[in-house]
């Protein structure tokens, strides 16, 4: 067929209903700062001083969330990755491939939900930051009691909506930006809180050893006490607790969404900067700046809010860290959720659909109860989830291996499949059931859900038709891809692709933001290794909160002015 009947054919479809083309696909390094700036988010304040009051020790959070963490690396590579990369589809159009408009339809509305929460949420966080620095009210109830507090929260969310407005491209440029000074300042805000700590609890403001600083550990952060003076959780809980954070995203398949633009399956590895460094380092980093702040202010840690830990670890940077935190989670949740919505209404673009659903989640971000009651959300919407995860795993990856069909559903011309809607009520009714009865801990539940599922589903689509060959619609499937595939390279021709910018002011810039960051570390480092006793503390910690705050808005200015001039060269 020609160029010009496939344009035809395809032009009226939405890009994002077609397998993401050639030309558009991304290296690691794209995927590497995105997963780090979403998961070193504002929730890293809440979750460190979670593990304080669930009663974790020392030695169990270090290794627990080591293996943890590895385990959800594994998790994308090898479950994501594969079925984003090989379908060039997000999740919410492949699901229509396999279950049909009805079950689709319900998911998404499901999906469009939860990340509109997730996102508000973090919007929230970001405007609690604010409303620290202009000495706002602190929001207790479930709904705003400050009028301001309102306006800060849709002035806050309005970047957000407007990032996540441009798609894959921004939400990537703009986690590129801010990862790397994530990084640095979580790390910065526990090198500078940790001599406070050590000096409340050792009378030194430096451990001398290993074994100090896990006593410092167990006498003042993760004491193996929770809130309430019980034994708490161990190494077992600690794995789970780090493993299923993200079960939504990697065994429930979300994910495809953004590794469908991943050149290689091998690129689910990236996840590692977030998990590595978001869900270990930096729980572990809260953990400490939590402890710490508690014992400047003189609260519990679990009293704190994640301003108060950030302003006492970083000064006024710490404002900064907990928006651009709340930011880069809120806006790769709400471009999943615009997803979802443009999904739904297929007839309207994702940028229409990802306003509307933007706005509705401004609004839900001024009640502040959405923000404390995050974690049980984040649980309970990845035990939601899975059971669909399994479905599409066991149709993509399964089916094929055992001589089934794929695709054979949408083959069959269903609209209506029964076997996907009943394995999946089936799986939510036997995982919320183990819950019930509390068979095991509920950190591992989606692992029997997700293999249940994936039993029920491959049974039951082999009574309605699975087991069955569909030669003729199979082989109009091929033809069909291979002319989204000329259409593709069509189209690419006619972008003109950007060029690497290799000016020397730009070099320099680059130059003058790296070291930026340089400079804080070096700061921080001399806060916790050069300070003496308690008056020389206190003097770096001062000079430290200036000079990093300096820093931070050169290192914003000179990284944004660098991507700014990439863009310009054609």
């Amino acid at each position: 067929m020609s160029a010009t009947n496939n344009y035809k054919t395809f032009e009226n479809l939405n890009e994002e209903q077609l397998p993401v083309a050639k030309h558009k696909l991304h290296d690691w390094t794209h995927f590497a700062g995105l997963y780090a700036a979403e998961h070193v988010a504002a929730t890293e304040f809440v979750i460190g001083a979670t593990f304080v009051a669930l009663g974790a020790k020392t030695m169990d959070i270090i290794l627990g969330l080591l293996i943890g963490n590895i385990l959800a690396v594994l998790s994308w590579t090898f479950i994501t990755s594969p079925i984003a990369v090989e379908t060039r589809l997000s999740l919410y159009t492949y699901l229509n491939k396999i279950a049909g408009d009805s079950m689709t339809k319900l998911y998404n509305w499901a999906n469009v939900i939860i990340f509109s929460v997730i996102s508000a949420a973090m919007i929230t966080v970001s405007a609690t930051a604010v409303r620290f620095a202009f000495d706002i009210p602190a929001q207790l109830n479930w709904y705003p009691t400050n009028m301001w507090f309102v306006v800060i929260v849709f002035c806050v969310g309005l970047v957000v909506v407007s990032i996540a407005l441009y798609g894959f491209n921004a939400v990537s440029e703009f986690s590129g930006i801010c990862a790397p000074w994530l990084f640095v300042m979580f790390t910065s805000g526990a090198m500078v809180l940790l001599p406070a700590l050590s000096l409340d609890v050792l009378g030194l403001t430096l451990p001398h050893s290993w074994n100090d600083l896990i006593s410092l550990g167990d006498q003042s952060i993760w004491t193996g006490l929770d809130s309430s003076g019980k034994p708490g959780i161990g190494l077992v809980e600690v794995i789970g607790f780090a493993w299923a954070a993200n079960t939504i995203t990697h065994f429930g398949l979300i994910d495809m969404a953004l590794l469908r633009f991943a050149k290689k399956k091998s690129y689910g590895l990236a996840t590692s900067t977030g998990m590595m460094f978001g869900h270990y380092v930096a729980w572990i980093a809260a953990g400490i700046m939590g402890a710490g702040a508690a014992v400047i202010i003189g609260k519990s840690i679990v009293e704190l809010d994640p301003g108060d830990v950030a302003f006492y670890a970083l000064g006024w940077s710490g404002f900064v860290i907990v928006i651009v935190a709340g930011w880069t989670t809120a806006i790769t949740n709400l471009y999943r959720a615009g997803l979802a919505a443009q999904a739904i209404f297929h007839k309207h673009s994702r940028k229409k659909t990802t306003i509307i659903v933007g706005l509705v989640t401004i609004v839900i971000a001024c009640f502040p109860f959405v923000f404390s009651q995050i974690l049980p959300l984040l649980t309970y919407a990845g035990l939601l989830v899975v059971p669909v995860g399994a479905i599409v795993f066991a149709e993509h990856q399964i089916f094929p291996r055992i001589g089934y069909t794929r695709y054979w559903s949408s083959y069959s011309n269903l609209t209506f499949s029964t076997p996907a809607i009943v394995s999946w009520g089936l799986g939510l009714v036997f995982g919320f059931g183990l819950n019930a009865f509390n068979v095991m801990s509920f950190f591992y539940l989606f692992i029997p859900t997700w293999l249940f599922t994936i039993v029920i589903y491959t049974l039951l689509a082999g009574r309605y038709g699975a087991k069955n060959k569909y030669p003729e619609a199979e082989e109009q499937e091929k033809i069909r891809n291979e002319k989204i595939v000329e259409f593709q390279e069509e189209k690419g021709k006619l972008e003109t692709k950007q060029k690497k910018d290799t000016t020397l002011l730009s070099k320099v810039l680059k130059i003058v933001s790296i070291t930026t960051l340089v400079i804080t570390l070096v700061l921080a480092g001399i806060v916790l290794f050069n300070s003496a006793n308690e008056n020389l503390y206190v003097e770096n910690r001062d000079i430290f909160y200036r000079y990093a705050f300096i820093c931070t808005i050169i290192y914003f200015a000179t990284a944004y002015w660098v991507l700014l001039r990439g863009k310009s060269k054609k």
